[in-house]
């Protein structure tokens, strides 16, 4: 696997709202085709980080940006012909709490592919069972894709959230706390799509929870009151951390 190019490279980002840093100097390389996650206490800036990839921070008018967000070798935040809408379209992103539309599951999965072009009833079928597929969701809603998206249980509807995030054609799954509002066995669920996607995709996953760090993680990035204190591969983070704080943190020292 090259790391000559990652899909999203940060260097030196700072992020202020209002007069608050929120992230101080960050610089770090995402790995291609690995879930990488970001790790640390409450309000350490690992949501903030999350959506600088993608400029979703931009939605708040109080934010200031300093530093550099390469995606695919475009400058997001400093190249002025770079489109938010076309950095967002390359990202899947997964929130917290489900969120899906206000239709039929069907419709859910069909609305990305709708917006960005014209396809025969068939291929739109085979697109939706593709999809429902990948998200392990296809062998429990098959039989009833025209039901109202807001019958499934939370489990399904995040599930159906990651389905209709796929459907864009992204290139990155970007996940904010993806499993923690879900019962275990819908969070194993969305663990294990995702150890299959990153066949495929570069993911990007928010986690308090260290037990799942270490179930998905390939690549892990501390975060500390804003700092990024230690970043590398997983294993080696979680079993022989370099720095103080990782160590405080990993044993709940700090939390």
């Amino acid at each position: 696997m090259s790391m000559d190019k990652p899909h999203i490279s940060v260097q030196g980002l700072n992020v202020f709202y209002g007069g608050h840093s929120a992230l101080d100097n960050i610089t770090v390389d995402i790995p291609d085709r690995q879930i990488t996650a970001i790790i640390g206490p409450s309000g350490c800036g690992k949501t903030t980080l999350l959506k600088s990839f993608n400029r979703l921070i931009d939605l708040n008018e109080e934010v200031k940006v300093t530093g550099t967000v390469i995606v695919d070798g475009l400058d997001v935040y400093n190249d002025r012909e770079v489109d938010p809408t076309y950095i967002r379209k390359k990202m899947g992103l997964l929130f917290q709490k489900p969120f899906p539309l206000p239709m039929s599951i069907y419709d859910n999965v069909a609305y990305g592919p709708r917006l960005h072009g014209r396809l025969r009833a068939k291929e739109m079928d085979r697109l939706v069972e593709r999809y429902l597929r990948m998200s392990g969701l296809w062998d429990e809603v098959r039989d009833r894709l025209d039901n109202p998206a807001s019958r499934l249980s939370q489990g399904q509807q995040q599930r159906l959230c990651l389905a209709r995030a796929l459907a864009v054609e992204p290139e990155i799954i970007l996940a904010d706390e993806p499993t923690s509002a879900l019962d275990p066995i819908s969070a194993q669920h969305i663990e294990k799509t995702f150890m299959e996607l990153k066949q495929d995709y570069t993911i990007v996953v928010v986690t308090h929870i260290l037990r799942q760090a270490r179930r998905i993680a390939d690549y892990l990035i501390f975060l500390y009151m804003g700092e990024l204190i230690e970043h590398g591969p997983a294993e080696e983070i979680l079993n022989n951390p370099r720095e103080e704080r990782t160590r405080a943190y990993i044993k709940g020292v700090i939390s």
